[in-house]
């Protein structure tokens, strides 16, 4: 069985999506782990049934020497990893964007504002810069005329829901996508 740990700092809804994805498989384990003790992320992990840690950022490292994680997964966790834990454990994230567009924060709303026709979804491994690593699975998503900035932004979260489950799939067990 491999061990995951998802890293979230607030809503959790990619973490939910993965938890679904996953739920009828013995094969894995996810741990859920927040740096703010209010993340409601902590709160699906509770309900979906999967064990919580409330993580302070400070001890993320030696959380993560002391289980024998597999993989790490951010969903959300709104933190630059210093290069002790990116160098101890491979790290993915999602990013609603086409990187190497739009990195960072609110990078819907970035695309949104400067008028591209096409945005999307990126998966990308994490190293120490900011949406710097190198891109695993990439999925565009159109933005249509007259869409608004919410619409854009189910739009977004519907594709990450879908490719990121997938992604760590294939990662874990070499399934294809």
């Amino acid at each position: 069985m491999k061990k995951i740990a998802v890293f979230g700092s607030g809503n959790g809804s990619n973490f939910e999506a993965i938890a679904e994805y996953f739920q009828d498989r013995n094969d894995i384990k996810f741990v859920c782990i927040s740096d703010k003790k209010d993340a409601f992320i902590l709160e699906r992990a509770k309900r979906l049934g999967i064990e919580n840690y409330y993580v302070p950022f400070t001890n993320t490292l030696d959380f993560l020497k002391k289980n024998d994680f597999y993989l790490a997964v951010l969903a959300g966790y709104m933190r630059i990893l210093p290069k002790e834990i990116v160098e101890y454990i491979k790290i993915i994230n999602i990013h609603p964007s086409l990187l190497p567009d739009f990195k960072g924060m609110d990078a819907i709303k970035q695309a949104y504002e400067a008028g591209v026709e096409v945005t999307g979804v990126t998966v990308h491994y994490i190293d120490e810069g900011v949406d710097t690593g190198p891109v695993i699975a990439q999925v565009p998503v159109s933005i249509q005329v007259g869409m608004s900035l919410e619409q854009l932004e189910e739009s977004v979260h519907k594709a990450e829901h879908q490719l990121y489950p997938q992604v760590i799939d294939h990662l874990l067990f070499n399934k294809i996508f």
